[in-house]
């Protein structure tokens, strides 16, 4: 098992800049995922330490070799797709085992790893069946097998969950972690799901634009963003944002007005604050005015919209009491240290 190495990897598709300068270290047996937006180059990222594409610059590293020039065959890594690309016409056992064939092991060898993989990732019954005769998920097993069984060093994984529906996925984020887990591989997770990066990574790389902008594990970089972007990606429902100044200890957003307090000392000056749902609480006095504008039931909890006399929305999630109606004036509270304070350009605003 080995972990990888990413030094000022840069690609370039003709004159379009895809990654720019990234670097990561990913350590052996840890998860990572490369969570953003469509077209902030992680599924480029991904091809390239799998070797599918060739960096223009820098370098890649696995297990402490350098790989970079090398071609995909002989770099040792297994790969997921989202279209699982399974042959139709082999069955669940040739499909897992197609790797030992092409390597030329002894079929006795062969129907034994199988056999070994399969009860790893719960297919053991399902290996005389042919891809179209399986569900979304036992095909996701099915590929994922097929993808660790001859041991690769790494594992890479490209949006591996999004056919799959809701109740789907949730299963097999935490059947790929368990799988993950037991046979200590290093794996990068490419998606554009901040459910899945939280719940299944110990790490997220956020990108923006080719480039990395925060690495971290998922309970710190929802708690310390660094910047207004990653704040605004995690988080469901997700964060609020609204444009104000901070002005003798206390941040001031059209009728809304924030109490600093002595302890919380932030630069003077304009300013945007960032507000979770769950930090924001209805009140029945001494807090800022608002109007429900929206009303979504979620089950357990109730989704508000609150509109701000400026014309600004943040969003307020309510468990128990009386259902709210769209219209209705309310009050609202946060404490001043779940805020998140941001400047014009997006960086964090730290505090004192």
């Amino acid at each position: 098992m080995s972990g990888i190495r990413i030094l000022n990897l840069t690609k370039r598709f003709g004159e379009t800049l895809v990654i720019d300068n990234l670097n990561v270290d990913i350590a052996q047996g840890e998860m990572i995922a490369l969570l953003g937006p469509s077209g902030c180059g992680k599924s480029t990222t991904l091809f390239a330490v799998s070797g599918i594409h060739r960096a223009d610059e820098g370098q890649i590293l696995i297990g402490g070799r350098d790989v970079t020039q090398e071609p995909p065959q002989t770099r040792n890594v297994g790969v997921t797709f989202q279209s699982y690309a399974l042959y139709p016409h082999m069955t669940v056992e040739q499909n897992v085992g197609f790797p030992l064939k092409v390597r030329g092991e002894p079929p006795r060898e062969i129907k034994r790893k199988v056999a070994e993989i399969a009860a790893l990732v719960r297919i053991d019954s399902l290996l005389h069946r042919k891809p179209a005769e399986l569900s979304g998920g036992q095909q996701q097993r099915a590929s994922l097998a097929r993808a660790i069984i001859r041991r690769p060093d790494v594992l890479l994984m490209d949006e591996p969950l999004a056919n799959l529906d809701a109740s789907l996925r949730m299963a097999m984020r935490a059947e790929i972690r368990r799988i993950q887990r037991e046979s200590g591989i290093t794996a990068i997770l490419v998606t554009h799901d901040q459910v899945e990066a939280m719940s299944m990574c110990d790490r997220i790389a956020i990108m923006q634009h080719g480039r990395i902008v925060q690495v971290d594990t998922p309970v710190q970089m929802y708690r310390n963003p660094r910047t207004e972007f990653v704040a605004g990606f995690l988080g469901n429902p997700p964060i609020s944002f609204i444009g104000g100044s901070v002005d003798a200890q206390q941040f001031v957003s059209g009728g809304a007005r924030i109490a600093l307090g002595g302890t919380r000392a932030v630069a003077q000056g304009p300013a945007r604050a960032g507000l979770r749902p769950e930090h924001v609480t209805l009140v029945s006095e001494g807090g800022n005015p608002a109007t429900v504008s929206f009303v979504e039931h979620q089950g357990r909890e109730i989704l508000y919209d609150l509109q701000l006399a400026n014309g600004d929305i943040i969003r307020t999630l309510q468990s128990g009491g009386a259902v709210l109606k769209a219209g209705e004036a309310v009050q609202w509270h946060i404490e001043a240290n779940d805020v998140l304070f941001f400047d014009a350009l997006g960086d964090r605003l730290h505090v004192a």
